[in-house]
């Protein structure tokens, strides 16, 4: 591939909050437009209706009945997905599960996942649980208000003798996370598109009991070495009214978890800026932790094996709606849903469609940043990027959340930016391809510094006790 000479520029940071678009900002793509816009409202709906509709899909539930259950829940998934295009790999994720912990006896946990090849293997996964689970009759709620104490209260999902098959309809949780995943494995398989990503479109059982479906497979494809960019994981997302009464139907939140250059975080910030560009009325609200405070979701069980991932959930929760019999269909507003799905329809066709993102380290694991060539510059390396024609290079105050400057560069893999300081500021770099679409950025973190231990010179041993002299004798 053909390089061109490294170029230098000199640059002034701006303030704190500018952003410098020293190129064009970008343009909407007219085929993620369309894409985005054949998001359907009614299937969501009907989606979300038909799931519902199965009374329970607790993982421990009947796998039996045609009509109730998980077994029939996920017969139906599996299914659909199916009829939705030809071209969409459909499968049963399937793991004999011992007794532990939630899951109080053995049990086979069946995942969905539906795959959409692409032109390489690396892929992007959008997910969401589709079992559900009733903790007893306060729901979410109850545990929300329960008194605080130091001594833990007894986990309802660990009672002996439980009924797995009582009501748990889960029309928001996570019907409305399940019911998202599905159309979008429509809309891509029939959108015409090639994209360059394989996308996985996954649905989970065992979320309730401990993330279980989406540990054991996580945990596979790490071990297979399979290359993730990222993972849109989608958790109660169809609700826009709150249980303390307020509405919000214009904004959906991003859990993203640290450090502020992780790659998750870049994930996270990548979604705001499409969000913006294809669904400019609905406004991502990005939030830097892991999760909901001491809740979590089935992205987490990513984020632990080194893989991008972050969580979309709605913007305003109704706690007496979950994890009991009231998680209904009337808890989900399907035209907020929509808008959610849609903004995840853009956000993973403009990555599927980008080159993957550039490595910044050498083959010792190095950060390939350095001072050169004055001692006072910002010297930025990168190894090529498959099918990327040009990067983007970012930097900002290290303090700062979020990039403040920009600079598009040719097809290089060496950048100078003259007198910027490498000690005082944060870079990143994005590969740009041929029909402008950007990876994530990856940015330049150093290693934690590990130093060896501290030698010591050992002590000096004591000298030998000895006996004390006889006394003369007195004779």
């Amino acid at each position: 591939m053909r390089r061109l000479p490294v170029v230098m520029l000199v640059v002034l940071l701006a303030g704190p909050r500018a952003l410098n678009a020293q190129t064009a900002p970008p343009e909407a793509d007219a085929r993620i437009q369309k894409l985005v816009a054949s998001v359907s409202e009614e299937r969501l709906a009907a989606t979300v209706q038909k799931l519902a509709g199965f009374g329970t899909r607790n993982t421990l539930s009947d796998t039996t009945s045609p009509t109730r259950g998980i077994g029939a829940a996920r017969q139906w998934i599996f299914d659909e997905l199916t009829r939705s295009s030809p071209k969409l790999q459909v499968s049963f994720d399937t793991y004999q599960i011992a007794r532990q912990g939630r899951i109080t006896r053995n049990v086979e946990l069946r995942n969905v996942i539906a795959l959409l090849p692409g032109k390489s293997l690396r892929r992007i996964y959008i997910t969401a649980h589709y079992d559900t689970v009733n903790i007893g009759e306060a729901g979410q709620i109850g545990a929300n208000t329960r008194a605080p104490s130091n001594t833990p209260p007894p986990d309802p999902q660990r009672r002996p003798n439980q009924n797995y098959n009582v009501d748990a309809p889960g029309a928001n949780d996570n019907g409305s996370g399940t019911a998202l995943t599905m159309e979008l494995a429509r809309v891509f398989a029939e959108s015409g598109l090639q994209f360059d990503a394989t996308l996985a479109f996954a649905l989970w059982a065992g979320e309730e009991q401990g993330l279980i479906g989406s540990r054991v497979h996580a945990t596979r494809i790490a071990r297979s070495k399979t290359v993730v960019d990222a993972n849109f994981n989608n958790d109660i997302i169809g609700n826009s009214r709150g249980g303390d009464g307020t509405t919000d139907a214009e904004s959906v939140r991003v859990y993203s978890e640290g450090p502020e250059d992780s790659m998750s975080r870049s994930l996270a910030r990548y979604i705001g800026r499409v969000a913006a560009l294809y669904v400019p009325s609905h406004r991502v609200r990005l939030v830097a932790r892991q999760d909901r405070f001491s809740r979590g979701s089935d992205h987490t069980s990513f984020t632990q094996l080194g893989f991008p991932a972050i969580a979309f959930r709605e913007s305003k929760e109704d706690f007496s709606r979950q994890h009991g019999a009231t998680d209904t269909v009337d808890g989900v507003d399907v035209r907020y849903l929509t808008q959610n799905a849609r903004v995840n329809a853009a956000s993973v066709a403009s990555l599927a469609l980008a080159p993957p993102a550039p490595v910044v380290t050498n083959q010792r694991g190095q950060v390939t940043l350095g001072r050169q060539p004055s001692g006072y510059d910002a010297n930025l390396r990168w190894v090529a990027a498959p099918g990327a024609t040009s990067y983007r290079l970012y930097w900002r105050e290290a303090w700062a959340p979020d990039w403040q400057q920009i600079q598009l560069v040719g097809d290089v893999t060496e950048f100078v930016l003259k007198g910027l300081s490498i000690d005082n500021l944060a870079f990143g770099v994005a590969a740009v391809g041929p029909d402008g679409h950007e990876s994530l950025v990856r940015s330049y973190v150093p290693p934690p510094r590990r130093d060896p231990a501290v030698k010591l010179v050992p002590p000096k041993p004591a000298p030998p006790k000895t006996a004390p002299t006889p006394a003369p004798s007195s004779k």
